[in-house]
């Protein structure tokens, strides 16, 4: 196997970065969702290596619809099938990261097969999988590790810079959509749109309002997590808005994000605390006189956390776990917004005046307060309501028709039904839970499982 290429300067960084863009016709959207695992006769979480457990589900995919697993040691611990994977969160959430496609009706299908593979392996061994932002039933202890050496370096890391990693790790799933940039221009204006409106798909999408069976005083407590799980990788980045933003102030902001690791030789080695800075120069403590490739940089990309993050592509990061319909309406929102110019222009002076001050606001009251945030004299929920108005114009001028012949607005429609009710899937289950379910969370696992 030939060795990814060293990094030789700064500059290497950041044209690692600038090689993301690409003319209008080569954008894709990807899409990645995750999910709890659990027995259905007994609603506990899955483990590793039990009957009916991840490593059965992993091994059952594989060897039933074309997978080729990849292994940690003995563990196998992802898939891979035509440009997109099933890997492994901490907790054992089952992600899929779908392959660049060319449009919503692609990745929706995409979707669609992977909920009806996974189902036909987890049936018969009596498990069963759940979209939730939140798990809404387990306490951290309930829940293994698995068998990958990050995670392990990632949880004993974790207590030391916040008091909810280890939550982050264990107990919350997301679904997450990434898109592609044109020119440094056009990836600046784009992070600034999805940066500043992200608090308004967290309150569509709010879908974590219980912990260990009872309400827990939030609708989106997975993005309260991220408030307190390590200050030195989350958070709202504020100096996407300045006016020296681009690749290069992105790398001088990825370079002071502590590393967590460095894999080499088939293990991951503890670099918690310690700078990329170091290791350019060869000073790197756990490897001295050894120096990064761009197979480091790529390791490093994935340890920071913000709502948007920059890699060859931007990464929407602020939606809870849902079902299949709600996975669909993540890409479509983000693709109307930002693939049409005319309507990403209009988000633009939309944003364009508002101050850090109301960000930060927004980001900090959402998890609690959803679509009834107060913003200047009206509320989340307008603003809502005027993004998806944005988000169909773009959609329907892509003009982009299934085999029934609908465009990709359609997959807009359950967070339209969200914005115009005002309740979010939070509220919906909590007004179930304190009636018709008497306070039961067992009832959510058999009326939500995928």
């Amino acid at each position: 196997m030939s060795q990814a290429p060293h990094i030789n300067s700064k500059a290497d960084l950041v044209d690692y970065l600038a090689s993301g863009c690409k003319p209008k016709s080569a954008w894709r959207v990807g899409t990645e969702h995750e999910k709890f695992g659990f027995h259905r006769a007994n609603l506990k979480p899955l483990h590793y290596a039990e009957k009916g457990g991840i490593r059965d589900i992993l091994q059952g995919l594989a060897s039933q619809f074309n997978w080729q697993p990849e292994y940690e040691g003995e563990h196998i611990i992802a898939l891979k099938r035509e440009g997109c994977s099933i890997t492994l969160e901490p907790g054992g959430q089952l992600e899929l990261s779908g392959a660049p496609l060319e449009n919503v009706h692609q990745t929706c299908t995409e979707t669609g097969v992977h909920l009806k593979e996974v189902k036909a392996i987890a049936e018969p061994l009596g498990s069963a999988f759940l979209g939730m932002g939140f798990h809404p039933s387990a306490t951290r202890e309930d829940i293994s590790y698995m068998p990958k050496g990050r995670y392990k370096i990632m949880s004993e890391y974790m207590p030391k810079v916040g008091t909810l990693g280890l939550d982050m790790m264990k107990r919350t799933c997301t679904i997450q959509a990434n898109l592609d940039f044109s020119s440094e221009a056009d990836m600046i204006k784009k992070f600034r749109v999805s940066l500043a409106l992200q608090p308004l798909a967290t309150a569509l999408f709010a879908n974590s309002p219980f912990t260990e069976g009872a309400g827990n005083g939030f609708v989106s407590y997975r993005s309260q997590i991220w408030t307190d799980t390590d200050n030195d990788r989350c958070g709202t980045i504020p100096f996407v808005f300045d006016d020296n933003m681009g690749f290069e102030r992105y790398v001088d902001y990825m370079l002071n994000v502590p590393m967590y690791f460095v894999y080499r030789n088939g293990q991951y080695i503890d670099a918690t605390g310690h700078s990329f800075k170091d290791f350019m120069q060869g000073k790197l403590a756990v490897l001295p006189g050894e120096y990064p490739t761009i197979k480091d940089w790529e390791d490093h990309l994935t340890t920071a956390f913000p709502e948007v993050r920059l890699k060859k592509f931007l990464e929407m990061r602020g939606a809870d776990g849902g079902p299949w319909r709600r996975i669909c309406a993540l890409p479509a929102l983000w693709v109307g917004l930002l693939y049409d110019q005319t309507q990403l222009d209009l988000a633009y002076d939309l944003i364009s005046d508002w101050s850090m001050e109301e960000y930060e606001l927004l980001r900090s009251q959402v998890p609690k307060l959803g679509l009834n945030t107060p913003f200047r004299d009206s509320n989340v929920r307008e603003l809502a309501l005027q993004m998806l108005a944005m988000s169909r114009k773009g959609l329907e001028q892509r003009a982009i028709k299934s085999s029934c012949g609908k465009d990709e607005s359609i997959y807009l429609e359950p967070l339209q039904i969200i914005a115009e009710t005002d309740v979010t899937p939070a509220e919906r289950k909590l007004g179930k839970y304190h009636g018709v379910w008497d306070k039961n969370i067992e009832e959510l696992f058999k009326i939500y499982a995928f």
